[in-house]
């Protein structure tokens, strides 16, 4: 086998072996492999123009001449099988035909990605890791290697680099440590013995591509490295670009970095242009430095590039600002019945932007936190919305709407995080505040209202537009708690119905009015109707929000409930189970959630005559809801009186 690679600006051949074939067909593939038998000849593209110095190695080892057509013609002349690897051919400026023997017989594979770029398995990248840093493989040190590898993400030229400074210290053990402290240096470290050629640092193979990328694309690159590193969608930036600040929110002068950020994007008429956009991630992605998923519509970054981009600007803080409000922006501009779809992809750029400490409005932290709510991360969401609630009673006052919209909404993050007390009390300050405030606080006045506002709303957006039928969905939850529940549901099969077309089937507020309309229905003792919504609404949950997402598991516990009305016990029994052991897992053993699910399940196992099993969960529930809720709360003395139940069950009178 004949392989060239770069070494440095230079070029050198080797051989490795190889005999020649029978002839046959040419191959053009993309990707990395070989046919027959013959020599291959592997040659990386950055090189190529350099005086066409492999084409003319190819000639004179082959006793050709000693001119680059030579080279070419010695492939094309002799009818044996050979491959041909372009490595790397990732650029645009190199017209690649001029590299191509023009003939009917051997191979040629075109690849965009070298060394640098490639991924391995565990099982090889460890093995690579021991070879290059000369370590002998036992169990100790393929463990060891084994962390390492995670650690550099299994990227062979990172793990050849790792490999050099160890062979060099023979410290295996102290590498992870080091490298955790210092990365940036590491991996700008160039070893004294290249590996198969490649002597450019890892750092510095990306510098150099970097070099080569027009600004608009440099500079997605280098925004896109204060994302998370996965699910960065075109959708973050063009919903941003559609930002229209109110008076409440930033003006256009505090925006001025994230607008002109986006601004390269922009057709002449102001309107987001995707062709803009694709041709900048077209220009980094030939460099290998990002990669799409073409099923997902997402881009991602490989962990290192990511790291590294971050070190390539020169206020990563100002990065880091404009960043954050761009996603602020763009979930300002995500329409409401969209924002629970919207968490599954925005939550961990969130997270980031939490954890970086990016700079961002008042109004887009309150943004931030409904992302982790929709997305139940309750916990997540606590404080934001506590540092929201903090700033606007300091600026706004006590009564102001959106001092009391805050409250509300953290009132219901606490009840989601068991935090009852806390819940109870700032939901009796919102509602003393708006009765003095609106005049409100009964469910007759909530009542006609709610009907004012479903016909002005019918009037000004429509009969089918999605706040139509939210106010629509809140009207009918007005006639349940009135005792209304005929009505209730009436108006409940006109918003499923509604939904259904305007939304689609699979959207979270379809699911929302369809699991409303279930529990209307158990309200009204039609447990099979309210069984067949929630079968469809637990398979779609877990479709779309994922099988741990508490509104998952609130679908879960719902037709747990439904089997239990309908004597279905077995069915509600195993549905309960799960139900308690991911909130165990999700929620913490102590949340008022687990131990809803876990007295259940108690009651399950009563009912199918598992006493023994029934009265432990129900001793866990009394002791650990006295400790959460204090021995005088009434939801002990219900519990106090289930235990007893199980006590008499098992004749312990």
């Amino acid at each position: 086998m004949f392989s060239l690679d770069r070494n440095s600006g230079s070029q050198s051949l080797h051989i490795t072996g190889g005999r020649g074939g029978d002839g046959g067909p040419a191959h053009l593939q993309g990707g990395t492999g070989g046919i027959g038998q013959g020599p291959t000849v592997h040659i990386t593209t950055s090189h190529l123009i350099a005086h066409n110095l492999q084409a003319t190695n190819i000639a004179v080892l082959k006793d050709f001449g000693d001119s680059p057509q030579d080279g070419l013609l010695s492939l094309t002349s002799k009818v044996e099988e050979w491959l041909l690897l372009f490595d790397n051919a990732d650029d645009p400026s190199i017209n690649l035909n001029d590299f191509i023997p023009q003939c009917n017989h051997g191979g040629i594979s075109l690849s965009p990605l070298g060394i640098q770029d490639c991924i391995y398995g565990k099982k090889d990248a460890v093995t690579l890791l021991l070879k290059s840093a000369l370590q002998e493989a036992t169990s100790h040190t393929e463990q060891i290697a084994a962390e390492i590898v995670k650690s550099l993400h299994y990227l062979p030229l990172a793990i050849i680099q790792a490999g050099a400074f160890i062979s060099k210290s023979q410290d295996l053990d102290g590498y992870l440590p080091l490298y955790m402290k210092h990365q940036a240096q590491l991996l700008s470290e160039k070893p004294a013995q290249s590996y198969d050629q490649y002597a450019c640092t890892v750092y510095t193979t990306w510098q150099m591509s970097l070099n080569r990328l027009t600004p608009p694309a440099a500079m997605l690159l280098q925004h896109c490295a204060f994302l998370h590193y996965t699910g960065i969608s075109e959708e973050i930036f063009r919903y941003a670009s559609q930002y229209q600040g109110a008076s409440k929110c930033p003006s256009k002068q505090e925006l001025q970095e994230p607008l002109e950020f986006l601004s390269h994007f922009l057709g002449p008429t102001g309107e987001w242009d995707s062709l803009q956009f694709l041709d900048a991630t077209n220009e980094v992605q030939s460099y290998s430095l990002i990669s799409f998923d073409v099923e997902k519509k997402v881009f991602s970054i490989h962990p290192l590039v990511h790291s590294w981009s971050q070190g390539t600007v020169q206020n990563p803080k100002g990065y880091m600002s404009t960043m954050g409000s761009i996603l602020g922006m763009a979930i300002s501009q995500r329409p409401r019945w969209d924002m629970q779809l919207a968490s599954l992809l925005l939550c961990p750029h969130i997270e980031l932007a939490v954890k970086i400490d990016a700079k961002v409005a008042l109004v887009f932290q309150s943004r931030y936190a409904r992302i982790f709510w929709e997305g139940g991360k309750y916990k997540q969401a606590e404080k934001p919305r506590e540092q929201v609630l903090r700033k606007q009673k300091e600026f706004l006052g006590d009564s102001h709407p959106d001092t009391l919209h805050t409250m509300g909404n953290l009132a219901r993050t606490y009840s989601d995080l068991g935090k009852h007390e806390k819940a109870k009390n700032l939901k009796i300050l919102v509602l003393e505040k708006q009765k003095q405030v609106l005049g409100l606080g009964e469910y007759q006045k909530a009542k006609e209202l709610k009907i004012l506002v479903l016909e002005k709303r019918k009037q000004v957006l429509g009969e089918d537009h999605p706040d139509t039928l939210l106010s629509m969905g809140n009207l009918a939850s007005s006639y349940s708690d009135l005792g209304e529940h005929r009505k209730a549901k009436e108006l409940g099969v006109i918003v499923l119905e509604k939904q259904k077309q305007v939304l689609g089937e699979n959207y979270p507020d379809t699911l929302s009015a369809m699991d409303n309309l279930a529990r209307l229905c158990s309200m009204l003792g039609e447990y099979q109707k309210a069984k067949e919504l929630e079968v469809i609404v637990l398979e779609k949950r877990k479709q779309v929000l994922g099988k741990n997402h508490p509104d998952t598991l609130l679908a879960m516990g719902n037709l747990a409930s439904s089997y239990s009305y309908l004597g279905e016990y077995q069915k509600a029994k195993e549905l309960e189970v799960i139900v308690l052991e991911k909130r165990n897992q999700v929620l913490g053993k102590n949340h008022p959630d687990t131990l809803l699910a876990m007295g259940n399940l108690a009651d399950s196992y009563s009912t199918l005559g598992e006493y023994q099993k029934a009265k432990a969960l129900k001793v866990i529930v009394l002791e650990k809801r006295k400790q959460v809720l204090g021995k005088n709360h009434p939801d002990i003395l219900h519990t106090m009186g289930n235990l007893a139940n199980s006590y008499s069950e098992l004749g312990e009178h």
